[in-house]
């Protein structure tokens, strides 16, 4: 049973989401798959997951322990129409506690290593110490 999974997900679509992470997770972008590299051989202990259901949303990223999601955005996401369910879509993550971190796939290959930065920084700045 897969119940720690329903803590985030909505559970009357966790099994439509699961599966459609799955396929995402066998099919990564390229700039998916050069971040995932980074975040999960990451040296400051911070464990990444990715294609994460929270919600009715399948998050590319998240460090569970800062609730911080870091979505890679493509060509697509400069539309106008997609950038208003981009922002709905980060209004509800954060309306559910998470912070939401965005990066396009050119910024991620043109400029890798300030990327890591700011997520590492943004991850850190949002860490739940108690």
């Amino acid at each position: 049973m897969a119940k720690a999974r329903y803590n985030t997900a909505d559970p009357g679509y966790y099994t439509l989401l699961k599966t459609f992470a799955d396929e995402n997770k066998k099919h990564q972008t390229e700039a998916e798959q050069l971040l995932w590299n980074h975040l999960s051989h990451n040296n400051l202990g911070l464990r990444f997951r990715r294609q994460y259901i929270v919600g009715t949303y399948i998050a590319d990223f998240i460090c569970l322990k800062s609730n911080t999601i870091i979505e890679i955005d493509g060509g697509y996401h400069s539309q106008a129409q997609q950038q208003i369910k981009d922002l709905i879509r980060t209004e509800n993550l954060e309306q559910k506690g998470f912070h939401v971190i965005r990066f396009t796939n050119e910024r991620l290959f043109s400029e890798l290593s300030q990327v890591l930065d700011e997520i590492f920084d943004f991850v850190v700045k949002h860490l739940d110490i108690k």
